[in-house]
């Protein structure tokens, strides 16, 4: 299967699968879909879209953000994010500078732009 823009190819579903809940065989209620749920989250936090503008073909926009919160609360995201950075070869996660904002006024600081070292104590 093709992996459409904002999801997950087949390689990176392979290497999750298996540390998300719902599976058969796992406690409580087995997930419709995994990959359709994830992949749909990955389509609204990578577009940047509202969760009510998710794709049809993702199901209920409000059925998805209750089980993104509830994986939220249970630390599933967490576990994932904590297994794919064990990797040496980590080419799962990435941060770029659309997600890392500064205030318009972190540039110079209050009292304008002065240098100081890290570990350097002020001088009165």
């Amino acid at each position: 299967m093709a992996a459409k823009r904002y999801e997950l190819s087949d390689a990176q579903w392979r290497r999750i699968a298996a540390l998300l809940p719902g599976k058969a065989g796992d406690p409580g209620r087995t997930g419709s879909d995994n990959r359709l749920f994830v992949n749909g989250v990955l389509w609204v936090l990578r577009s940047g879209a509202h969760w009510h503008d998710l794709p049809e073909r993702y199901g209920k926009w409000k059925t998805l953000h209750k089980r993104f919160s509830r994986w939220s609360k249970a630390k599933v995201w967490e576990r994932v994010f904590d297994d794919l950075t064990k990797d040496r070869d980590n080419q799962y996660l990435m941060l770029d500078s659309t997600l890392v904002r500064a205030h318009q006024q972190a540039a110079t600081g209050k009292g304008g732009t002065r240098i100081r070292l890290w570990g350097v104590p002020e001088v009165d």
